[in-house]
């Protein structure tokens, strides 16, 4: 009755237009009082969601990228990208995903990388012909040069990034710190493309998306807590295990509910982590194998109706109506779903570089 109570108070929410951030922690509220939990409680819960000092690394990442997108950084990878594959057929597309391989290492925010990408990729594909027209051109040599060099500011974000990180000089935090400092410095005082003007509007942004990001995490930190209490991991747990005791039976059912929860709410994967997580360890599933999925599972939500912000943004960007950007992509599900299995069944995929790096996964 437990989990009836919280999930139904939920769904209702949701069903009624209530924003997922507001109509989780209502959920929580309303199982608080059920169980007849404070809501002092609650209130140290909401609290204890962001007072962590790894979560400054959000601030931090989303900022560097919206400087990077306004400052020029963009626009420069993206040439430097089409220096490596520009030139083969259908060269753009790969350039859209070096580059986006490369933005993502650097920005937090994917509706940032949408807007940033989208806006610099989708024009110059618009001018090749796109769909038709997927010939290449391979970049002379003087202006590879140049390209090079006009972006090797911009790349140090990576380096600096990715080293550091991956060296030991300082944590992901610090990193992320230490980037949008870069991102600003180079954007500023080197390319010059954004103006002192246009930086309190920069900020304004920044400090919007956060403050929609830090709320979400910390109201859905206040419902896991209020799950952990009605004992529905242990529950949960129960269920799967009494299905089947194959592990990769039990993941396709995981597979199938997150894709399936996914399209309809925002913050599935943050929800259910508290509650599938002690699934997968229970079954003996590595956790960075088990994360793997899970991000896999976000990004084929982030790109399926009815609830994405990146299919919106981009429907904006390349100023196409939602239905002829869904229908784009549809040739492109079945990729994705090839993907997740090949993750979900293959867990060297996912752990071959933790364990290069030496890094102790279980």
């Amino acid at each position: 009755m437990d989990a009836f109570i919280l999930v139904a108070t939920l769904s209702v929410l949701l069903a009624v237009g209530v924003p997922v951030a507001y109509a989780v922690e209502l959920s929580a509220i309303v199982g608080a009082f059920w169980i007849d939990m404070p809501l002092e409680a609650v209130m140290i819960q909401i609290t204890n969601g962001v007072n962590k000092f790894s979560l400054l690394a959000i601030p931090f990442f989303i900022l560097a990228g919206a400087i990077m997108a306004e400052g020029g950084i963009t626009r420069r990878l993206v040439n430097f990208a089409y220096i490596f594959v520009g030139f083969i057929l259908g060269g753009l597309s790969l350039v859209n995903i070096v580059v986006s391989t490369l933005f993502g290492a650097i920005s937090g925010s994917l509706v940032a990388d949408t807007a940033s990408i989208g806006s610099v990729i989708i024009p110059e594909m618009e001018k090749k012909g796109y769909p038709r027209d997927f010939k290449g051109e391979r970049v002379p040599f003087k202006q590879t040069l140049k390209i090079f060099l006009d972006t090797l500011w911009g790349l140090m974000t990576v380096v600096i990034i990715m080293g550091g990180i991956l060296s030991g000089i300082f944590t992901a935090t610090e990193s992320a710190a230490i980037a949008c400092v870069w991102s600003f410095f180079v954007t500023m005082f080197i390319y010059k493309d954004s103006t002192w003007e246009e930086l309190p509007k920069l900020m304004y942004r920044t400090v919007k998306t956060v403050t929609i990001v830090m709320i979400l995490i910390d109201f859905a930190a206040a419902f896991g807590a209020i799950m952990t209490y009605m004992q529905l991991p242990s529950r949960i747990t129960d269920f799967f295990t009494s299905i089947s005791d194959d592990k990769y039976v039990i993941l396709v059912y995981i597979n199938i509910m997150l894709l399936l929860l996914g399209t309809l709410m925002d913050m599935v994967p943050l929800n259910l982590t508290p509650v599938l997580l002690p699934v997968a360890i229970s079954l003996g599933i590595d956790p960075v194998h088990f994360w793997m999925i899970m991000l896999v599972n976000l990004g084929i939500r982030l790109i399926t109706l009815p609830v994405s912000s990146v299919l919106f943004v981009a429907s904006a960007v390349s100023k196409q109506k939602i239905e002829q950007v869904v229908k784009a992509m549809l040739q492109f599900y079945c990729g994705l779903f090839f993907v997740l299995m090949l993750v979900t069944y293959i867990p060297a995929i996912s752990l071959w570089l933790p364990k290069f790096f030496g890094v102790h996964t279980e």
